[in-house]
């Protein structure tokens, strides 16, 4: 995998926090790959 930046309101990242504390998520970086793969079949992967 490939490492890049991302800024994002302290709002979001609280968010993020809380469904790892929930351990709906391990970590932020499964969440954002999660929302970009869906964002990714939402745009450009469906016919």
């Amino acid at each position: 995998m490939k490492l890049i930046s991302v800024k994002l309101p302290e709002a979001l990242i609280e968010g993020m926090d809380e469904l790892v504390k929930k351990k709906i998520y391990p970590s932020r970086s499964a969440i954002l790959r999660a929302a970009v793969r869906d964002l990714l079949k939402k745009e450009l992967w469906t016919e």
